[in-house]
C-alpha cells in the first residue's frame, strides 16, 4: 500500500515528543513570538550530514526568528544518541527525539531501517521539512527519501522573506487540484 504524502496547505499533524534537555516538545506549535514554525526532521546521529544541516540551522536561526519562524528538529534516536550527537552543536533551537513509525507516516516521511547495527537500532526517518504558517497550515514542504537530498537553508529563509512580504500576495503553491 503507498504512503500518503502531506499536501500543501493541508493542517499539519501536530504531536508531541521527548525533547532534548527535559520536558516535552510540541511539533508543529509555534512558541515565543514566532507565528510560524519550521519543522526539521533528521535522520540522526549517524547521518554526519544531518550534524551539518543542524549547525547551519543554528548559525541561521535568529535570520528565522527575525522572519518570525520558530525552527525545531526532531528524529527518531534515542536521548542518548541525541545527547551524543549534539555535544558538538550545542543548538539555540529545541530537539525533539524518539519520533514513532506512527508519527513518521503521518508526516508522510519515507523510513529507512539500519543498514547494521553499526549505523543505528532503530528505523529512521529520511529528511523531511515543513513550514508552517500562522493558520497551521504546510506553506513548505520538503521530503527526501535519502540524506543526499534536502533544501538548501538559506534558499529556504529567503523564500520565506519572500512570502511573508506584505508587499507579496504570495499563495500556497503546488495543491493538489
Amino acid at each position: 500500500m503507498p504512503e500518503m504524502k502531506l499536501a500543501a496547505g493541508a493542517a499539519f499533524p501536530n504531536f508531541d515528543v521527548p525533547q532534548y534537555g527535559g520536558g516535552t516538545l510540541q511539533v508543529g506549535v509555534p512558541t515565543g513570538d514566532h507565528d510560524w514554525q519550521m519543522v526539521v526532521v533528521y535522520r540522526g546521529k549517524h547521518c554526519p550530514i544531518c550534524t551539518r544541516y543542524l549547525t547551519t540551522i543554528n548559525d541561521l536561526l535568529a535570520d528565522f526568528h527575525t522572519q518570525g519562524v520558530d525552527v525545531v528538529a526532531v528524529s527518531a534516536d534515542s536521548a542518548e544518541q541525541v545527547e551524543t550527537q549534539l555535544a558538538d552543536i550545542s543548538p539555540a533551537f529545541p530537539v525533539g527525539y524518539g519520533m514513532s513509525i506512527e508519527q513518521m507516516r503521518d508526516l508522510g516521511l519515507y523510513i529507512s531501517t539500519p543498514r547494521s547495527d553499526a549505523e543505528t537500532d532503530h528505523p529512521f526517518p529520511e529528511p523531511g521539512l515543513f513550514v508552517i504558517n500562522g493558520a497551521g497550515q504546510i506553506q513548505i514542504l520538503d521530503i527526501s527519501n535519502a540524506p543526499f537530498a534536502r533544501p538548501d537553508l538559506n534558499v529556504v529563509l529567503g523564500g520565506i522573506k519572500f512570502v511573508r512580504n506584505p508587499d507579496n500576495t504570495y499563495p500556497i503553491r503546488g495543491t493538489y487540484a
